[in-house]
């Protein structure tokens, strides 16, 4: 991950000596935001451990377990995950002073920081899109009496709902930092400031895409 903090061949990040207040800042917040996450955990490993049986019942014991959509969710997994890819590559573009692209619009290589934050925007409304429909799945199969569920459904409910669904905010706060960011970098010209925010930016897009990476991997993939 790039650093706002040093310089070497661009004069965005300081010097050597003083790192970016704004970076050191945001890093500070992020920490706090972790510790956030690392509670909602704790609250599911301990709702988790007293359960005789996990995912639990829809409607109570002998009734079966919710289904969860670990496939589709494994596909907006990937999208975040890739996001996070293309969300660095208009770091390495910005640090190289490379706003926008300097050829066609086909020759990614050309791409500066603007086409690949655009397409990290994209791929974030994705999952957030994604993980809409499946709760409106989750919460329809239930009141049709399959197996679904809802926020008050159980406990499981609960905890899954709160800690996707905080997830999900965060990740559109993101999204709206990377709005606020074109607008910003729409206006003027492409100062140091301007390289430093985008940095900052990357920062909260990795931190998201961590996050869900350790929630997926609790949900969905440990039985």
């Amino acid at each position: 991950m790039a650093t706002a903090t040093t310089v070497g061949k661009s004069h965005a990040h300081g010097s050597f000596t003083r790192p970016s207040l704004v970076s050191v800042g945001t890093i500070v917040w992020l920490s706090s935001e972790l510790m956030f996450f690392a509670a909602l955990f704790a609250i599911y490993f301990t709702i988790r451990s007293v359960q005789p049986v996990w995912p639990m019942p829809v409607r109570g014991p002998g009734t079966p377990p919710v289904k969860l959509e670990t496939g589709f969710d494994g596909i907006i997994t990937i999208v975040l995950v890739l996001s996070s890819v293309t969300c660095q590559l208009g770091v390495f573009a910005a640090e190289e002073r490379r706003l926008r692209r300097s050829g066609s619009i086909f020759r990614v290589s050309s791409w500066g920081l603007r086409e690949w934050y655009l397409l990290t925007l994209l791929m974030g409304a994705v999952f957030v899109a994604g993980q809409c429909y499946e709760y409106s799945r989750y919460v329809t199969d239930y009141h049709e009496g399959l197996n679904g569920m809802t926020i008050s459904s159980s406990a499981y409910g609960s905890i899954f709902y709160l800690a996707t669904g905080f997830h999900a905010m965060h990740v559109t706060g993101g999204l709206i930092a990377f709005v606020l960011l074109m607008l910003r970098l729409s206006k003027g010209r492409f100062t140091p400031e301007k390289v430093t925010s985008a940095v900052v930016v990357s920062y909260y897009w990795h931190f998201v895409d961590v996050v869900w990476i350790g929630l997926f991997s609790t949900i969905f993939l440990i039985k």
